[in-house]
């Protein structure tokens, strides 16, 4: 398990990965709906971090980090059912879904 200062350095650092995901989604207009709805959702869900790490509750903290890996898993799954995507935007996807799975992991 990971202590409390480990968590908070990863989850900034996860949260700087799905706001780079969603802003390189957002900067190409050809990105399927599906795949955007899923991005804005995690990228809102990040925004709630500090007040999930304030409570300071490992039980909270593991549901809200499992709560996005979902969201990440249905990023992930939008993407690779896109045709023609830039490789930049599956490669910001595969990354961030990639960051969401370990951090998981290591909850657990």
């Amino acid at each position: 398990m990971l202590q409390a200062g480990e968590i908070q350095t990863r989850i900034t650092h996860l949260q700087q990965t799905v706001s780079e995901a969603s802003r390189t989604c957002h900067a190409d207009a050809t990105i399927p709906k599906n795949l955007m709805k899923w991005m804005d959702r995690l990228d809102n869900e990040c925004r709630s971090a500090r007040k999930v790490m304030l409570s300071e509750d490992q039980g909270r903290i593991r549901q809200w980090v499992d709560d996005l890996e979902r969201l990440g898993d249905r990023a992930e799954l939008a993407c690779q059912h896109a045709d023609g995507l830039d490789t930049r935007i599956m490669n910001a996807v595969s990354s961030m879904h990639s960051e969401l799975s370990d951090l998981q992991r290591q909850l657990h």
